[in-house]
């Protein structure tokens, strides 16, 4: 049996997030991304991807000098995870207060409202 690695903190979002975009990356490489961002230390992101390498959220290839990073899973299930454990914690497993909740607080952009629809779409023609 398989274990899901644990839900990410938001430092660890940050950090996947940038592997998710920019694909393996070195522990410089991620700092000088996030550091475009805000101010972040090397040794602060060496030590917090040591930490998601213990924790299975990334991988390391030791191949050269310099390790590279790649996230463990794509970024699809990390979502899916995070929002799966949101929907049971926070709404009793309501998927219908969730989204409402989380159409009201933000406004969508069309696009992701054409996307939504599509989704939606979807979903009522298997229900056929």
């Amino acid at each position: 049996m398989t274990r899901e690695p644990p839900r990410p903190t938001q430092s660890e979002l940050e950090i996947l997030a940038v592997l998710w975009d920019a694909g393996p990356a070195t522990v410089r490489e991620v700092q000088q991304e996030l550091e475009a961002r805000r101010p972040t230390g090397y040794t602060t992101v060496l030590k917090l991807l040591q930490i998601m390498t213990e924790k299975g959220l990334v991988r390391r290839d030791e191949r050269e000098r310099a390790h590279r990073y790649a996230p463990k899973l794509p970024r699809e299930k990390t979502e899916t995870q995070i929002v799966g454990d949101l929907l049971d914690r926070a709404f009793g497993g309501s998927s219908s207060r969730l989204v409402m909740r989380a159409l009201s607080s933000r406004r969508a952009t069309p696009e992701e409202l054409v996307r939504i629809r599509e989704l939606l779409n979807e979903i009522e023609g298997e229900k056929k």
